[in-house]
């Protein structure tokens, strides 16, 4: 894991130790695909970590752009964390109710923008609840904060890196569906898409680096051969992918853990690769 002063997880007893720390902020990042008929927001709002504020994956994002939760300019996205409550010196955590969907997505995406003091819990809102740590249902004070943020372009892919990277094979592209979406054996979950992957990428479901029992990241070492059976050498830098650049950034998340501090994620990902006609598609 890289030696940093904001570890990319805490867990559930140090973030309940630091709940009323003012230099932290928790938000709840919860996201759950169409299948799963769930509403993150009426969740919240039933019971969430006491303090945390909602971070809609869908309103701070591109709402201009067709594909799903696409990154916003850096202004937009500094004014609506700075509404937050999250200036450039707070330390964000983030949670979600569904696997690290979509905590990671938020953790990269304040990569993506600048801001290295943010961190994910490990287990996310199920491993609280299993702790018998307090929820509530109350809405947040807060301050609104300047936020200043810095775009670093090298952490995220974008449909012609990706073409470049298929026909040339020079970036390792690493695919979070499931098996079978990958395959092309299963239909995409979002209407109007074709079935298969990226010419040349590898697979490793995003599920795979999660603990059944704990919900929580497996260890480094399991990771490190989760990586490796899927044909990606660590030594080299890698591109997520998935379906809107969400479990993605789970895959983001492990490599960090690895070490590989640059996984970019390609931010349209199958929603904008496998929902044009300009674009080679593998299955099997």
């Amino acid at each position: 894991m890289p030696e940093t002063a904001f570890l990319p997880l805490v867990d559930v007893r140090w973030l309940a130790g630091h709940l009323h720390d003012p230099q932290v902020v928790v938000v709840d990042a919860s996201f759950f695909m169409p299948a799963q008929r769930r509403d993150a927001k009426t969740e919240f709002g039933a019971a969430h970590i006491p303090g945390a504020r909602f971070f809609d994956i869908d309103a701070i994002a591109d709402t201009t752009c067709p594909l799903p939760h696409m990154l916003p300019a850096p202004a937009f996205f500094a004014e609506q964390v700075g509404r937050l409550g999250i200036g450039n010196d707070t330390h964000v955590i983030a949670y979600d109710g569904n696997d690290f969907m979509a905590s990671a997505r938020v953790w990269w995406t304040f990569r993506v923008f600048g801001h290295d003091r943010v961190s994910v819990l490990d287990g996310g809102l199920r491993c609280w609840r299993d702790q018998g740590l307090p929820l509530s249902s109350e809405e947040a004070a807060r301050t609104e904060c300047e936020f200043q943020a810095r775009f670093r372009p090298e952490l995220v892919s974008n449909l012609e890196d990706l073409r470049k990277a298929a026909a040339e094979r020079s970036i390792q592209i690493l695919d979070a569906r499931s098996p079978g979406r990958f395959a092309g054996t299963e239909p995409e979950p979002r209407p109007g898409l074709r079935s298969g992957h990226i010419p040349g990428s590898r697979n490793l479901f995003f599920q795979r680096l999660i603990d059944e029992t704990s919900h929580c990241f497996k260890s480094v070492a399991a990771l490190a051969a989760l990586y490796r059976d899927a044909g990606i050498d660590l030594d080299r830098p890698v591109t997520t992918t998935c379906g809107t650049g969400v479990t993605a950034s789970i895959l983001a998340l492990g490599l960090y853990l690895l070490g590989r501090t640059d996984t970019a994620v390609y931010d349209g990902s199958w929603s904008e690769w496998g929902g044009r006609t300009d674009t080679p598609v593998e299955t099997g």
